[in-house]
């Protein structure tokens, strides 16, 4: 698809009736006076709202405005993913539907970009939400992602993100990975750094989230965690504790055989289940690596994806198409 605009803003819309006219002025007011070519992609995730009516009369009203609606509310990656895919920006920017991100950060997280980086996160540093119910449990979270995932941020849970085009394209997003997006942007070897901007205490609706999405995020997280070590070698993983329980239960099963040779029963032995136990297990586990090795090879060959990406090509001391 060719790149016709400078900037693409994407907005996941979810019950937002009272203030998308509200955002989409505080956008215009914020990107007019940059003179970037832009477009504003705002993603109804099957709101049962008022949310389409008054997209639809923005649109009339706002030559930049783009607006998406899905058949049902599929969730927040889904809508990010959408409003991705439909963007033409050479640079995108994400950012939620509730006025809670300030559109005047945008610019910032431009230039940032044009300084070479690929991802710039966001970090709400003085969030306007509740301690105990909100900023406490994300204030562990990050740490957490940060120490399992190497990739190091304040707030990976900030919807506002500045993107170049080219390391989008590269990842694919399904379940709820649109919180991870940073780690999956290094795994696709992005240069990835963190501005502070301004978080605003809502003001309209009430907050989706729930105590719920803990378990979500734990699950994601140990997905990621497993794609950022072992996406392109899975038998480091599941091959190294196949030969270590492999290796347990012959060590058990000799002991007992030297056992049983000296005359002792070892029917009624607990170490006997446990020898089995383990050569079981670690035969499965090296079959599950040898699956996965034959799997992310049919995932990079089916779509003829490398194993690696070429940030720029020099020739003759100029920079060619890669």
């Amino acid at each position: 698809m060719n790149v016709s605009v400078d900037l693409t803003v994407v907005v996941p819309i979810y019950n937002e009736e009272g203030s998308l006219s509200e955002l989409v002025q505080q956008l215009l007011d914020a990107l007019h006076p940059t003179g970037e070519s832009f477009e504003l992609v705002l993603v109804n995730d099957g709101s049962i709202d008022k949310t389409a009516m008054v997209l639809s009369n923005l649109s009339k009203e706002v030559k930049e405005l783009v607006c998406v609606s899905l058949r049902k509310n599929y969730g927040q990656t889904a809508a990010m993913a959408a409003g991705f895919d439909i963007a033409k920006g050479e640079f995108i920017i994400s950012l939620d539907g509730d006025l809670q991100n300030d559109p005047a950060d945008i610019p910032l997280l431009l230039s940032k970009l044009r300084e070479g980086y690929d991802l710039v996160s966001g970090w709400r540093y003085d969030r306007q939400d509740a301690v105990i119910k909100r900023k406490l449990p994300s204030k562990i979270a990050n740490r957490l992602i940060g120490r399992v995932t190497g990739v190091r941020l304040h707030d990976y849970g900030c919807s506002l993100k500045a993107y170049r085009r080219e390391v989008l394209a590269d990842m694919r997003l399904y379940g709820e990975l649109h919180r991870f997006l940073p780690v999956l942007a290094n795994i696709e070897g992005a240069r990835i750094t963190e501005v502070k901007v301004n978080h605003r205490a809502r003001q309209y609706g009430t907050s989706k989230y729930g105590i719920d999405r803990t378990y979500r995020v734990l699950m994601d997280l140990l997905t990621v965690w497993f794609m950022n070590r072992f996406l392109t070698r899975p038998m480091y993983v599941f091959g190294f504790g196949g030969i270590l329980a492999i290796a347990g239960s012959l060590v058990a099963s000799g002991y007992l055989l030297l056992v049983k040779l000296l005359g002792e029963d070892i029917g009624n032995r607990p170490l006997l289940i446990l020898a089995l136990v383990l050569g079981l297990a670690g035969v499965q586990l090296f079959c599950f690596g040898l699956l996965g090795e034959l799997q992310i090879r049919t995932y990079h060959e089916s779509q003829g994806r490398p194993i690696y990406r070429i940030r720029e090509i020099l020739r003759g001391g100029r920079r060619a198409e890669n």
